[in-house]
């Protein structure tokens, strides 16, 4: 398992019931690899408390005044994605 931290941001999906948004990012750097997936877990639900802390005055994602600026980090298995999601949503 991989712990890596992203860019936050969102993405405007389309018109559909008003207009909808989801979540998206890139990638920044890995943090660490761990061979437990729990310890993975741990630790990513950690450093996101601690960025937490640090964004306290940055908008929170969902936010209509987001102006970028927002990382968190995510445990998964495999090489980083450049960016996710991989592939664009559809609305269903």
């Amino acid at each position: 398992m991989h712990c890596h931290r992203n860019r936050s941001d969102r993405h405007y999906g389309g018109p559909e019931e008003g207009g909808w948004w989801y979540d998206c990012g890139t990638f920044v750097r890995v943090l660490g690899f761990h061979l437990d997936e729990d310890r993975a877990n741990q630790l990513a639900a950690c450093a996101n408390r601690l960025l937490e802390v640090v964004q306290r005055r940055r908008r929170q994602v969902d936010s209509v005044l987001y102006d970028g600026g927002r990382h968190r980090v995510i445990a998964f298995n495999g090489l980083p994605p450049a960016q996710f999601p991989t592939e664009r949503p559809h609305y269903e």
